[in-house]
């Protein structure tokens, strides 16, 4: 057992804690050849530039709103799909809706992109051919900003949902079927069951994963965005993580303490929004992760 967890126990320290050490670049005016301890403190400077800089604001409202709007949208979904899949009898059927359900989850977010592209193309894309049968379009979906959040909120959904319902359903298998046998003797129907007995049993585990997923709302996938960014919908597809890049590794400058201070900021935000989340749960004598 000890040698188990020494593997995920490495990775936490390699990957996580050791590069603490140089997120104090983000107080300093970094050079390269005078090394992190070398270069010259700044203070907060590289913070006050971010929050006076014209992007901040823009970067923080198309961050915050993508994270709720995915937050909103896919969370109650899993839980739907478990507890519908927990009432199915037929094993054929249950086990050939899960895989169908959960195999885009392996789909590449490269590929998952060029699909998106490849449906939505104004030109010979499956969606507006459709359309063009209806009389309407053709649209260029990638090209309004004002779609790009539900284009990736949706997607997104679309590839999580069937994967994220695992854990729920095997909550629910951990439920007393002593329970499920007593209502049915009662008169209870599937709708009533679900209420009383499946919410209730399954509600520890969701609240944990709510706690979870809203310490990560800051992180909104950084990879996928990037992937559908262009100049045409950059105006609501720009959030701190894309914009850390451009302006720490794809820009000229290569601004390393700006771009550590930006994403530092971010952290700090998200372990926030961890910590009230948490005390909220706990206050509501919900489950809560200490």
């Amino acid at each position: 057992m000890y040698a188990l967890f020494l593997l995920p126990l490495l990775y936490i320290i390699i990957f996580k804690y050791v590069p603490m050490y140089g997120a104090q670049i983000a107080f300093k005016e970094f050079n390269v050849t005078k090394g992190i301890t070398g270069s010259p403190w700044v203070g907060f400077g590289q913070f006050e530039r971010f929050f006076r800089s014209h992007e901040f604001w823009r970067l923080l409202k198309n961050t915050l709103s993508i994270s709720f709007y995915t937050l909103l949208a896919s969370f109650p979904f899993p839980i739907a799909l478990a507890l519908g899949l927990n009432y199915v009898r037929n094993r054929r059927f249950k086990n050939t809706v899960q895989m169908v359900t959960y195999a885009p989850y392996f789909i590449s977010l490269v590929v998952l992109v060029g699909l998106l592209l490849q449906f939505l193309d104004p030109r010979t894309g499956m969606i507006n051919t459709v359309l063009g049968w209806a009389g309407l379009g053709p649209y260029h979906f990638m090209a309004k900003a004002s779609w790009f959040q539900s284009i990736y909120v949706w997607s997104n959904v679309w590839q999580n949902t069937g994967f994220s319902c695992i854990i729920y359903l095997a909550a629910l298998s951990g439920i007393d079927p002593a329970l499920h046998e007593a209502a049915v003797m009662d008169g209870a129907t599937k709708v009533q069951r679900m209420r009383h007995i499946d919410l209730p049993g399954i509600m520890p585990i969701a609240v944990i994963l709510l706690i979870l997923n809203t310490g990560q709302m800051m992180e909104t996938g950084f990879e996928k965005i990037l992937l559908m960014q262009n100049s045409l919908n950059l105006r609501s597809s720009e959030v701190i993580d894309t914009y850390v890049y451009k302006v720490g590794l794809v820009s000229q400058a290569m601004n390393f303490s700006y771009a550590t201070a930006i994403g530092l900021f971010k952290s700090v935000i998200g372990f926030i929004l961890l910590l009230v989340v948490n005390q909220t749960a706990k206050k509501l004598k919900q489950e809560s992760l200490w």
